[in-house]
């Protein structure tokens, strides 16, 4: 039988570290925080990214098949949290940050982050409550130096 207090207690131990996702349908764009990400594959490079099934940027990255991921330095809490907002909520997020588009994907990536990977999806796995996008990487570049934001240091939790 499984131990629900230590499931989610054992789970939360899991790092991750905090990436704005960004994505692109036509002149729509939008951006969400993404924790549950990682490296899975050296040859080719593939980056695994699990998104919530229900949210807005999910459609549009099912249907266009791209997606960015900026890396988020340690001082950046503030910009992750307002990442976090639902776009039907708070509108347009990127207003007052700025980006550029990405020159494989066209997806936005932030200017003042540690740096950037763009990915195109070739798999998917549609099981619980968010979908693994496997991306290949065919883009990257580094802006800066500097420290990844990681989710225990904000104090937040994910996960569990």
């Amino acid at each position: 039988m499984l131990d629900e207090k230590a499931k989610k207690e054992i789970l939360l131990k899991i790092p991750h570290a905090l990436y704005i996702c960004g994505v692109r349908d036509g002149d729509e764009m939008n951006g969400f925080t993404a924790s549950w990400v990682m490296q899975g594959s050296f040859k080719p490079p593939l980056i695994i990214n699990c998104v919530r099934s229900d949210s807005g940027s999910h459609a549009m990255l099912k249907k266009t098949g791209v997606f960015t991921l900026s890396f988020l330095e340690n001082t950046q809490k503030d910009m992750a949290a307002n990442f976090f907002k639902p776009k039907r909520r708070v509108g347009n997020k990127f207003e007052d940050v700025e980006f550029y588009e990405g020159e494989e994907t066209g997806c936005p990536i932030i200017k003042d982050s540690l740096g950037y990977v763009e990915c195109k999806v070739v798999g998917t796995v549609e099981k619980g409550d968010h979908t693994v996008f496997v991306g290949e990487v065919i883009g990257a570049g580094v802006h800066r130096d500097g420290k990844i934001l990681d989710l225990e240091s904000t104090g937040w939790s994910y996960g569990g």
